[in-house]
């Protein structure tokens, strides 16, 4: 193997064991948000609150807009990855509700 190679190798692994790091990290960020979610849930069906806020949903996605652009991230990709989120956050609001 070259030198070149070598070193191309080297920096591959060090990418991929990164990626696996921060995909450690999403997954367990996303269980915290959806411990959160799930306890507005159950707030939200205690207090007899409806389980979607269409206003709060459009304030977040102008928010994850934002953030998106500022992180150099599709801001059209941000947007689908919320609205996947707040689809399984209703799920959960509407089970509570049921």
């Amino acid at each position: 193997m070259s030198d070149a190679s070598t070193r191309a190798a080297q920096l591959l692994k060090e990418h991929r064991e990164s990626i696996d790091r921060l995909d450690a990290i999403l997954v367990y960020t996303l269980g915290e948000r959806f411990k959160h979610t799930q306890a507005v849930g159950r707030l939200k069906a205690e207090n007899d609150l409806p389980p979607a806020d269409p206003v709060r949903e459009e304030a977040q996605i102008a928010r994850l807009t934002e953030l998106a652009e500022a992180a150099d991230l599709d801001p059209e990709f941000a947007k689908k990855f919320l609205a996947f989120i707040i689809q399984e956050v209703i799920k959960h609001h509407e089970r509570h509700h049921a």
